[in-house]
């Protein structure tokens, strides 16, 4: 066990910065401090980065620290703590670590036994769901869907037994092929699309997934979805028609049957049992 009191030690520490989703007076007199007095800045894009800093007049020394270069960045970051120095990571908005670079970078400062402290701020995940008019609590965050069609629709086949209200991120060219599958797997729940958050063109979109699909394609911007948690005691038949494929692809790839099975049962939420009879029931035909 590791147990860090953030306020009652002396050792060098990490600061997670929240930043601005759009509107730049949400950022918070402590997060500004902080920037000012860390000894180095990890920035996701140091070019809008340095837009910020420059706004709020903090002339700390800005290092780069992205998804392509985290490994070794984070080594760098490490050792700048291993110095004495203090760090605070910020994202390009919104959280660091919340479909954003800094989970690689969190696990080897705290394995190394330094401080990782938060600074709160500006969320899209949960203005978009206190203002989409669905239940608040529980929540689940997904953030984005994998881009192939298969990988996500067996996501999606995993998602739709939950009761929780499911928020998802998607890009603005996608929202529409997203809430097709969504509509296919989960069937037509409520759901709210926020889009430009804290922005002038700030936009809620209330209404079920049909409604929402009218009218996606000619969205822009930042997009947040929220979709309505499944209220049926009883889900319809599940298709299996894709199972015995993504079976198949499992051993293709050198696992056994019973571990393609089970794996296929955790992606898709189909019970092992039913993946089972169904496979070796096409296999015998």
């Amino acid at each position: 066990m590791r147990r860090q009191k953030s306020f009652d030690n002396d050792r060098p520490t990490c600061y997670l910065v929240a930043t601005p989703i759009g509107n730049l007076n949400e950022m918070t007199p402590r997060a500004i401090e902080i920037l000012k007095q860390v000894d180095v800045i990890a920035a996701e894009d140091t070019r809008n980065t340095m837009k910020l800093l420059t706004h709020f007049q903090i002339e700390t020394r800005m290092i780069s620290h992205h998804e392509h270069n985290e490994t070794q960045s984070a080594n760098g970051i490490v050792q700048m703590l291993e110095n004495g120095q203090n760090v605070a990571l910020v994202s390009d908005a919104g959280y660091p670590l919340i479909s954003d670079p800094g989970e690689h970078l969190v696990k080897k400062i705290v394995e190394a036994g330094f401080n990782v402290v938060p600074i709160s701020g500006s969320s899209a995940v949960l203005d978009a769901l206190v203002a989409s008019g669905l239940s608040p609590q529980p929540f689940l965050f997904f953030g984005f869907l994998p881009v192939s069609d298969k990988e996500c629709r067996a996501q999606l086949n995993q998602l739709k037994a939950y009761p929780y209200t499911v928020i998802f991120y998607e890009a603005p060219h996608r929202i529409q092929k997203t809430l097709k599958k969504i509509h296919e797997v989960f069937g037509d729940r409520n759901a709210c699309i926020a889009r430009e958050l804290t922005k002038r063109h700030e936009e809620f979109l209330r209404g079920t997934l049909s409604e929402l699909i009218e009218v996606a394609d000619e969205l822009k911007g930042e997009i947040v979805l929220v979709v309505e948690g499944n209220k049926d005691e009883h889900l319809p038949d599940v298709d299996l028609s894709e199972v015995n494929e993504m079976i198949t692809s499992y051993i293709s790839n050198g696992i056994s049957a019973s571990q393609a099975i089970r794996k296929v049962s955790e992606e898709t939420g189909i019970s092992k049992n039913e993946i089972y009879s169904h496979f070796h029931q096409k296999g015998q035909s």
